[in-house]
């Protein structure tokens, strides 16, 4: 439905990457050209038709979204000292950390000329606001590692922030240029706020019960790294004794040392079923958001997208 969309959505990526510095045109080519599922400028898109809004403008704020999104996994991986990203080396990985950094932050203000050039202040504004919120969920995902008393609420306050915010803005884009009106605007950012917490919680299953070939990454990522998750949430409060001391030492020292024994705990206490359930949950959110919509193809693919959440495999 969008295919030709897309398309249009990568010539525009192609043409705002053109730089005279060599490095910044080599790092950024480098991570687009991985692939990735890019559902945020796919979102921008369906949405665009959705609210009937089919103008030329719809392939630039597609990119500009996506432009953010690589900004932040250009960063994410140099904080998190990741070396593998969609089966590939991280940039930081062959490029170094240095260079990482600095494309980011060109993706990020290359993003924002691109705004300039759309010509809508609404929209500065929603992504000027995503970009800063998605920062403080960065912060708070820093503030939170290694916490072993990290609640779910707690967690789930993180992702709304870095990752749903902009499923959020990607999703409320095209009813601003259509001018729809408040109340479209409001359906298609809970679409893409629920749909986008439902992404990360899935995301963050995968990492004890995915297959890291098809993933692109390593099992057990998020344990190494300190990160606290739903479904490790969830054994930590539903165990006691040995088990939950040997859980809190994984957390607290950051290592995989007895990743089998955990990934063995969260089965044994229900914390992947816990965490599907939640993300079900968000995805009929965003299911009930789309609904609000007026009846088109577009919606009925946002209503099977937000459906086919729960069974991806990467």
């Amino acid at each position: 439905m969008i295919a030709s969309g897309m398309a249009e959505v990568d010539k525009v990526i192609t043409a705002k990457l053109t730089t005279g510095v060599p490095l910044v045109g080599q790092v950024s080519q480098y991570i687009i050209s991985a692939g990735g599922k890019r559902l945020r400028p796919a979102l921008t898109l369906l949405m665009s038709g959705a609210v009937g809004y089919q103008q030329p403008h719809q392939y630039t704020l597609a990119a500009i979204v996506e432009f953010i999104h690589t900004a932040t996994l250009l960063h994410d991986d140099v904080v998190d000292e990741s070396t593998l990203r969609r089966g590939r080396d991280t940039a930081n990985e062959l490029f170094g950390n240095a260079a990482s950094v600095l494309v980011g932050d060109f993706l990020y203000s290359r993003a924002f000329q691109m705004m300039v050039e759309v010509g809508e202040m609404r929209v500065m504004e929603v992504l000027a606001e995503a970009t800063n919120i998605i920062a403080e969920g960065e912060v708070l995902q820093l503030m939170n590692m290694r916490d072993a008393s990290l609640t779910k609420e707690g967690y789930l306050k993180v992702i709304r922030s870095k990752t749903a915010k902009l499923f959020e803005a990607s999703a409320r884009l095209a009813p601003i240029m259509a001018g729809s009106g408040p109340e479209m605007e409001s359906a298609c950012a809970a679409y893409g706020q629920a749909l986008g917490t439902a992404f990360q919680i899935i995301d963050d299953v995968l990492d004890y019960e995915g297959d890291s070939t098809v993933m692109g990454k390593n099992l057990g990522d998020d344990l190494r790294e300190g990160k606290v998750t739903l479904p490790v949430i969830h054994a930590l409060e539903s165990t006691s004794g040995a088990d939950h001391a040997m859980l809190v030492n994984a957390i607290e020292h950051a290592n995989d040392q007895h990743l089998e024994q955990v990934l063995e705990l969260i089965r044994r206490t229900g914390g992947v079923t816990v965490a599907r359930t939640t993300a079900e949950a968000e995805a009929q959110l965003a299911i009930d958001a789309a609904m609000r919509l007026p009846t088109s193809p577009y919606r009925q693919a946002m209503i099977d997208l937000a459906a086919a959440l729960q069974h991806r495999a990467n």
